[in-house]
């Protein structure tokens, strides 16, 4: 690739407006069966009771710029998103705003309609730093360090992008070839990028010096972004565009918040941010990243976050290992003993159980693809899902019955529903709730219990100050979560209320 000198657009001032862009889309599925398409990687929890995007938030916060902090996700995970910027604790100086895609479309129109909707917002000045929510960075001062200068180099018309410096001939990363050095501090046009190599070119890359793992972390001016994305991708930028005027943003409790048009965002073509402009871009430069990086993307990055034993085993949950060596024994309920076995990854979920040899994590993706042409369940969901309101978890069911527990948030409360198959009894084990039964509106305290017919409008509120814990048993010849029917729902799930 021919490199030039970019020439500035818009100048960019010491004051333009920056604004961290988390992208959160990602179903992870080489993390199955923790990570699911309902509950993705994001979501999950790191051995200090943390998720990766709550981790990223704070991670945000650290940088000193106060503002909005735009995440891009699904509309499904809209509520746990909100729940986990709520749990990052980051105070007042940062307002959440969230865009909303209908499905997931890759990178490329994720950061498009971001940057348009920041520009609408802000400006063409506005300086975006966009990041997935599914790394983990320890050294944070070093990582607010290399963002700032990353900041500079984009108010010089770049489109920049992160580089780690590789310490093992890793196939699984992309790489970055430096070019020309930019300034004094490390930063460096891109001369290209490569895709994941075999073991014998990324050995070679290693010891070259030139070569970088490429982080997915960005930073660039909506102006010099959007005058890119119209050079080598138009067609993305007329849809994104349509997108965006089709979807205002709307300020409501402390949230700004924009649900994409389904029909523009659609038909978008689905492709990353690398093949639609950077790999065609003669204005990208690289800064080499000086903060640890782990890109928690297989069981074997997960599995070097915990504290080895005397015999190299890696323990989260309860288990007992005789004669075992260099095993990864997650369990989040059950004891998991082994008995004369080495080298092992062994997940176990309530509802699924993986075993896998270290040096095919990449595959547990082809488990994901297999049950989700069959449509087994468990692709998707776990026995706990959750919902705006709080979650249930499944505990049994058989022929026309189904047990769950129901865990509602304090002031929160289910949609008022019918079902046309079922009907519900409902025993509360801790809490109180308020229910509307049909034309009665009680209170239900602990250890007390109310039945719903079928064909019966009810709702379920806590109204107190404790969460809300039942079980629920529904019985009935058909139990699908489909059957049910809403009347109104404070969450939005019901477009016709």
């Amino acid at each position: 690739m021919k490199m030039r000198t970019p020439e500035p657009g818009i100048p960019l001032t010491a004051t333009a407006v920056i604004v961290p862009v988390v992208l959160s889309g990602g179903a992870g599925t080489r993390l199955w069966p923790v990570s699911r398409e309902g509950h993705p990687k994001p979501f999950i929890k790191l051995p200090d009771g943390k998720s990766l995007l709550q981790k990223t938030y704070q991670r945000v916060a650290q940088l000193g710029i106060r503002g909005d902090i735009l995440s891009v996700t699904n509309r499904d995970y809209y509520f746990q998103s909100k729940d986990e910027f709520v749990s990052a604790d980051l105070g007042t100086h940062y307002r959440p705003h969230f865009i909303l895609e209908p499905s997931g479309r890759n990178t490329a129109p994720a950061i498009a309609v971001a940057a348009l909707s920041l520009r609408a917002l802000h400006g063409d000045n506005t300086i975006m730093v966009v990041m997935p929510a599914d790394h983990l960075i320890k050294d944070v001062e070093c990582f607010t360090e290399t963002v700032h200068h990353a900041v500079e180099v984009a108010k010089q018309g770049y489109l920049v992008t992160f580089g780690v410096r590789p310490l093992t001939p890793e196939t699984g990363f992309g790489y970055i070839e430096c070019g020309a050095q930019i300034d004094s501090a490390g930063a460096a046009q891109v001369s290209r990028f490569i895709e994941k190599p075999d073991a014998e070119r990324a050995a070679g890359f290693v010891e070259s010096g030139r070569h970088l793992w490429n982080a997915g972390i960005f930073c660039f001016s909506v102006s010099t972004f959007l005058s890119e994305l119209e050079r080598h991708s138009p067609e993305i930028m007329a849809l994104a565009a349509a997108c965006i005027e089709a979807s205002p943003a709307a300020a409501s409790a402390g949230v700004l918040l924009q649900e994409l048009d389904s029909d523009s965002f659609m038909a978008m073509q689905d492709i990353s941010i690398d093949y639609a402009v950077l790999e065609r871009s003669d204005r990208v430069a690289v800064i080499p990243a000086g903060f640890d990086w782990n890109d928690i993307g297989s069981w074997g990055a997960l599995r070097q976050l915990v504290e080895p034993d005397e015999q190299e085993n890696r323990v989260l949950g309860e288990a007992v290992l005789i004669d075992s060596r260099n095993n990864y024994i997650y369990s989040e309920q059950r004891l998991v003993a082994t008995v004369g076995v080495n080298n092992l990854i062994v997940v176990d979920t309530p509802d699924a159980l993986l075993i896998a040899h270290p040096d095919h994590v990449q595959n547990v993706k082809k488990v994901v693809h297999q049950l989700k042409s069959t449509e087994h369940a468990t692709y998707k969901l776990h026995r706990t899902v959750f919902r705006p309101w709080g979650s249930y978890t499944l505990l049994e069911q058989g022929p026309n019955f189904k047990i769950k527990r129901i865990v509602v948030k304090q002031g929160a409360s289910l949609s008022l529903q019918m079902h046309h198959h079922r009907s519900e009894h409902w025993v509360v084990v801790q809490g109180m709730a308020k229910v509307v039964n049909g034309e009665q509106e009680m209170y239900v305290n602990t250890n007390e219990s109310t039945y719903i017919p079928a064909g019966t409008k009810h709702r379920l509120e806590n109204p107190g100050l404790l969460e809300l814990v039942m079980i629920e048993v529904q019985s009935g010849a058909y139990l699908g979560e489909d059957d049910i029917v809403r009347f109104d729902d404070k969450y939005g799930r019901c477009k016709s209320c």
